[in-house]
């Protein structure tokens, strides 16, 4: 299984290339994507992201000053823009009760700490946390989504309706424990989900065609 694991990787590096994600200026930056990208399309993060750029309020510090009502405006293009303020609030109160809004700090914590931490936050559950600690932390945790459970499912490989952690320990248990890899993998299995192994699957012009049953 390791090996055919690799493999797929392998193939997918081939036909897409590296992905270069998470896309983000800053740790923080990434955080605030993590957050906002829960349900929906990272396009309409992105519009987001700029507006909070453009209002200057793209660090902890400046959206710690800021309204709720003024966040929720200008972060409406990724949707559920009220819950997704309150979550991005409970985090900003976190970092600034615990670290004094130091982020490095934070960061800086011991994996499976900070991902307790993390996960006592409001409105982070564990993909965001996930995503928060593989590309924001640059700790080598693997990220599952719906992507990975669809496109691994129907391989064979895991169960459809497997658990996040459970899903979560088949790649940490058979993949190398490598920052670059979990990174890269979880992009492309991205790529694969948006592109290929859609609800209506595009099997025959898909990357991983043939490579079902772990042969």
């Amino acid at each position: 299984m390791k090996k055919h694991l690799l493999d797929i990787y392998k193939r997918l590096y081939a036909a897409l290339g590296s992905q270069h994600w998470w896309p983000g200026d800053t740790p923080f930056e990434i955080i605030v994507g993590a957050i906002l990208t829960q349900n929906t399309a990272w396009t309409n993060v992105e519009k987001a992201i700029n507006n909070l750029k453009q209002n200057r309020l793209l660090s902890a510090k400046a959206l710690s000053k800021s309204k709720p009502s003024k966040i929720a405006k200008l972060i409406r293009p990724s949707g559920y823009y009220n819950i997704k303020t309150k979550r991005l609030k409970n985090f900003l109160n976190f970092l600034n009760d615990k670290f004094n809004g130091d982020l490095d700090q934070l960061l800086k914590h011991e994996t499976g700490r900070l991902r307790t931490e993390l996960l006592e936050i409001n409105g982070i559950g564990p993909e965001t946390a996930d995503s928060i600690l593989l590309y924001a932390a640059n700790k080598p945790v693997f990220v599952i989504d719906a992507y990975t459970k669809r496109i691994f499912s129907r391989h064979g490989l895991i169960k459809k309706d497997a658990a996040y952690e459970e899903a979560q320990y088949f790649f940490m248990s058979n993949l190398p424990k490598n920052l670059k890899l979990y990174n890269e993998y979880h992009a492309l299995i991205v790529k694969i989900g948006k592109e290929f192994c859609k609800k209506n699957p595009k099997c025959r012009i898909c990357p991983l065609k043939n490579s079902r049953g772990g042969g």
